[in-house]
């Protein structure tokens, strides 16, 4: 049954509701405007927070990880218990997650910080001694069971190690990991600049949530009006989405 008009809960419900819109309608501008500051606010230090402590967004420019992770896939990255900081700046806190063997991580890169992160795969964790020959990668003589590389492990040449690191064999020290990328004979890691400190791991990547086989250059660092092509042109030309990788978890 209806309620009769101007009778009963509903009836005041509506009144009141008028009463708001109404004195809504009657506030000064200025009221108005720091009541608008005040919420988008809100909105921006909550995108702050999930974006400091929670997740973020990346997207591969290399191959150093096929297959594995191929040019143009974007992750989402999971920062919970790894790392907390403040959006664009270098400002961060490890917490208390460490990786574990043969997980992918992001970190910033030792020996150029200020560089877009890198992402590679953990192989050797700390006090282990980490060795490659024949081909392969030896833990602490143990040969390493691996079925994601592409290549064949190898020691680089002596003459581009860069500084301060002696090669293989290699101690990994406390708190610090040896990482790889999955394509051995296209990845500048471990095999040349030594070990990844702990404070420098960010996260860990979760999921791909798009993946463009657009030009490589679109993804560096910078690039904004090639990345804007690389998206406008996929909505024109759907068949260089790899559909098949939306959703991969890791």
């Amino acid at each position: 049954m209806n309620p009769r008009p101007q009778s009963g809960r509903w009836w005041w419900n509506v009144k009141a509701e008028k009463k708001k819109k109404q004195e809504e309608a009657n506030l000064p501008v200025k009221t108005k405007i720091q009541r608008e500051i005040i919420a988008w606010f809100w909105v921006g230090l909550a995108f702050l927070l999930i974006n400091g402590t929670i997740g973020q967004a990346r997207v591969i420019p290399s191959g150093s990880m096929e297959n594995t992770l191929l040019i143009g896939d974007h992750l989402i990255m999971s920062r919970i218990g790894y790392d907390a900081g403040v959006p664009f700046t270098n400002w961060h806190v490890p917490l208390w997650r460490s990786p574990k063997r043969q997980q992918v991580i992001i970190f910033k890169p030792p020996f150029a910080p200020d560089t877009p992160d890198y992402v590679k795969r953990v192989i050797g964790l700390p006090g282990e001694t980490v060795d490659i020959h024949d081909g392969v990668v030896w833990i602490n003589g143990q040969r390493l069971k691996e079925n994601y590389t592409r290549g064949l492990s190898e020691r680089p040449d002596p003459s581009f190690l860069m500084s301060n690191f002696k090669g293989l064999p290699f101690t990994v020290p406390k708190d610090c990991y040896f990482v790889m990328g999955d394509n051995r004979e296209n990845s500048l890691d471990s095999r040349f600049w030594g070990c990844v400190p702990r404070n420098d791991i960010i996260g860990t990547p979760v999921m791909i949530y798009m993946s463009l086989d657009a030009p490589q250059g679109a993804w560096d660092s910078g690039q904004i009006r090639e990345r804007f092509f690389a998206y406008a042109n996929a909505l024109l030309h759907p068949r260089i989405v790899r559909w098949n990788r939306i959703f991969r978890t890791f």
